[in-house]
């Protein structure tokens, strides 16, 4: 007899679980467990005398990580475990429960899924979060975001010092531009420190790359930003303790980021010992780890248009009858994948003559603007890709007639065929910016959190109550 134990997933409190034949008729209901093997394993034992563990499929939503522990005990017990997506399982519990909602109806319609809903079931292929390699390059990423928004915010600050900082240490700061702002970021204290030792500074953590030149103008920049605030006008040495803060953050964040890629790179060597991924035109180990790390086993695919599908990068379509739109990706899938894709397609557009020229084309004559043709390339890429790690073969990389080349010779052939012009790109820009105007901030939708309001505040009604006549001056 086949089973069906639908599980509504708690994070903190008891799990509630429902058992259905395959006819949806409910053997029990609202059986209640903590993630620990005493109490699965009770659950367990409530299932009939004599079931086959093959025949029980377990029917869970993927809330955060709590799924995780569930999911790996159930499949060491010969279980088949499935997730539902969470806005299928509301869309049927509120066509069936329209005013109510506790976990022993969630708990029954995830048991009466399979009957109701068989598509929206999808095995589970590994543990997700209990990956190494899918949680390392995740972990990666954000750390990365954090990186930048400290960098951010630092040079935010710097602008409050005044432009001629930035026009002297560079937009993108490197570790020695770090090293003096979180030292003298007041100008009082670089003025102390002096040329010579400023010089000898620069000259030692910038490896020779910085010298007398590049000290003089830092304490320029000092004495314009004294000019511009004077002696009191900026609460200089708090200002400076601020800058420290972030730099210190960016610096950490740096090292942190240094030693994961390290464990990535380990990793990925064990998942991919041919260098499948890495293989792919213009894909360095980063890239490539965090593609495989994020799709994951692309054979679990029923076929590479399944694999388009999950990353997102496929377009929504509209359907009715005779009728059929285009919009844009889904965007469905893994956003730390799509970042991915859309990064190595950059890369890869560069290397391959047949994504350059598909990309050219997209340029050109479909009157596209630049991400969305890039992301055109990412999903052909993960398709090329999905299918060496299928078949168990390297990317072949290819001039556009067939013939096999070098990836020195298609940077040349990319370089030199399918260069777009200036002119287009501007064109495609002013396309894209266009559209954005539509969206752009608004005099009630400011972007900065400090701006002033666009008007006087009142605690009154601005419109009159209805049936009632406004008096602009009331007595």
């Amino acid at each position: 007899m086949k089973l069906r134990l639908g599980i509504d997933v708690a994070c903190r409190a008891a799990h509630q679980a429902t058992l259905a034949d395959q006819t949806g008729a409910l053997l029990w209901s609202g059986r209640r467990f903590h993630t620990s093997a005493a109490e699965l394993a009770r659950l367990w034992a409530w299932l009939p005398a004599g079931a086959d563990p093959a025949q029980v499929l377990v029917i869970m939503e993927p809330t955060r990580n709590a799924w995780v522990p569930l999911a790996g005990w159930f499949a060491a017990k010969g279980a088949q475990v499935v997730l539902v997506p969470p806005e299928q399982a509301a869309d049927l519990r509120d066509y069936y429960y329209k005013h109510a909602k506790t976990d022993r109806l969630d708990s029954r319609v995830l048991a009466r899924l399979p009957l109701l809903h068989p598509d929206g079931l999808r095995s589970v292929d590994g543990l997700g979060p209990a990956q190494a390699l899918r949680r390392a390059v995740r972990l990666r990423a954000n750390l990365v975001k954090r990186r930048s928004t400290a960098l951010q915010r630092l040079d935010a600050l710097l602008e409050l010092l005044g432009p001629f900082w930035t026009d002297v240490l560079g937009t993108a700061l490197t570790k020695t531009a770090l090293v003096v702002l979180e030292r003298y970021a007041d100008p009082h204290a670089l003025k102390r420190l002096g040329k010579p030792r400023l010089t000898r500074l620069l000259y030692r953590h910038s490896r020779g790359a910085w010298g007398q030149d590049k000290a003089q103008a830092l304490l320029d920049a000092a004495d314009q930003t004294l000019a511009l605030w004077g002696e009191d006008g900026l609460d200089y040495v708090e200002l400076a303790d601020d800058i420290a803060v972030e730099v210190r953050l960016a610096q950490q964040l740096t090292v942190e980021i240094a030693a994961l890629e390290e464990r990535i790179d380990a990793l990925y060597q064990q998942a991919d010992p041919d260098q499948l991924i890495a293989s792919g035109p213009g894909i360095g180990p980063v890239l490539a780890a965090a593609i495989l790390g994020r799709l994951g086993d692309a054979k679990r695919f029923d076929n590479l248009a399944g694999v388009r599908a999950f990353t997102g990068l496929v377009p929504a379509i509209d359907q009715s009858g005779t009728g059929a739109h285009r919009h844009g990706p889904t965007k469905a899938g893994d956003a730390y994948l799509r970042d991915a894709l859309v990064n190595a397609a950059e890369h890869a557009r560069r290397v391959d003559p047949t994504l350059a020229a598909r990309y050219h084309r997209l340029m050109t004559q479909a009157g596209k603007h630049h991400n969305a043709a890039l992301c055109t390339i990412a999903a052909v890429l993960v398709t090329r890709l999905a299918a060496c790690w299928r078949a168990g073969q390297p990317y072949q990389l290819r001039d556009t007639d067939g013939s096999p080349i070098t990836p020195e010779q298609g940077r040349a052939i990319c370089a030199q065929r399918y260069t777009v012009p200036a002119a287009t790109r501007t064109a495609r820009r002013s396309i894209r910016q266009s559209i954005d105007r539509k969206n752009r901030t608004g005099r009630r939708n400011k972007e900065s959190p400090s701006a002033p309001s666009t008007g006087p505040s009142t605690p009154h009604a601005t419109r009159p109550a209805p049936g009632r006549q406004h008096h602009p001056n009331p007595t």
